[in-house]
């Protein structure tokens, strides 16, 4: 039996923790980005964190973790129509992958002979309900990108050849990660992610030994280790599902409103995406701490994850774009 490293395990990188778990309270936020060296837990996190979740509730066999037997599309003959939890997906989406592979492929010889839709699902089909992850996502080809984007928009994927039409739900949280040194992200990508945040190997010396150690006894006795640390994974947990059921009671007043605005005004973010993922992420977490409405409090925690990679380059500016952001959530929301 394989084991993910528990989640509550992980040694520092509170930024990077604290956004995978604001987007399992509200997927709606739109996935995360999460940039840096190498080594610092980036994949383990994403792993962790869906191991971490509770399982969802599916159709037996189906391809697209269809929620209800009415949700199976015709071409899925695989699906019963019994329901049975399963893992929350999580799905790599390596950097060679073909269209075929990410979308789906459909059998156009099938389809002529026998008059019936055949087809293949493909990476989108199976992280339905749950995660995508893309490894080096600044290095993805273009083409794929285009395709990512069009299905992040609609949440449904579409696959046309030679006059048929298959279409599926394909929603999931977005994550990836990268290295900045080895290229830029296309920003049309860039602004498909809810949250970025960004990573650092541990500087202090007594944290980079506490990795080593944890890791080392995880190696070594990966049952005895996942045993230690289930008591602190299922709190997350408990967090994550009450913070789920508070969501939707999260009050937001105008002053919450007007705070987003001004401040998305003064960093200068193009369109209203800033807005309203500040906005939505401020609420999950309010939700996870279990207040009532929307702070400033809950509006300067998450403003630099929500907006620090919509600012415009500033080459006057030496200050990173979480800096910046920073100093000006002491200006805006003295």
């Amino acid at each position: 039996m394989r084991y993910a490293f528990p989640f509550s395990a992980i040694v520092g990188q509170h930024r990077m923790k604290q956004a995978m778990i604001l987007t399992a309270v509200d997927p709606g936020i739109g996935g995360v980005l999460v940039f840096g060296d190498r080594g610092t837990g980036k994949s383990t996190a994403v792993r962790a964190l869906a191991a971490l979740l509770p399982p969802i509730q599916a159709v037996e066999g189906s391809a697209t973790n269809a929620e209800s037997p009415e949700d199976v599309a015709e071409w899925d003959r695989m699906a019963g129509t019994e329901m049975v939890d399963k893992p929350t997906p999580v799905i790599d989406l390596p950097l060679g992958a073909t269209e075929d592979r990410v979308v789906g492929a459909l059998d156009i010889e099938r389809a002529i002979t026998h008059g019936e839709k055949a087809f293949e699902p493909g990476l989108l089909a199976r992280a339905n309900r749950g995660y995508l992850y893309i490894d080096e996502v600044n290095l993805l080809e273009d083409h794929i990108v285009d395709l990512l984007l069009d299905v992040a928009q609609s949440g449904e994927n579409v696959i046309e050849r030679e006059g048929l039409s298959v279409r599926h739900d394909a929603r999931f949280v977005f994550v990836g990660s990268g290295n900045p040194e080895e290229g830029e992200l296309r920003p049309q990508l860039l602004d498909r992610f809810g949250l970025s945040v960004e990573v650092r190997s541990p500087s202090d010396i007594e944290e980079r030994i506490e990795v080593i150690r944890r890791r080392a006894a995880f190696e070594s006795n990966p049952e005895a280790f996942v045993s230690k640390w289930a008591g602190d994974d299922a709190a997350i947990r408990d967090d994550i599902l009450r913070a789920r059921k508070a969501l939707g009671d999260v009050e937001t007043g105008t002053p919450a409103l007007r705070d987003c605005a001004e401040l998305c005004l003064a960093l200068g973010s193009d369109g209203l995406r800033g807005e309203l993922t500040l906005l939505r992420t401020a609420r999950a977490l309010a939700a996870l701490e279990d207040d009532g409405e929307v702070t400033r409090k809950h509006l300067r925690d998450v403003a630099p994850m929500a907006l620090s990679h919509r600012l415009r380059r500033d080459p006057l500016d030496e200050a990173g774009s979480t800096a910046r952001v920073e100093r000006l959530l002491h200006d805006v929301l003295a």
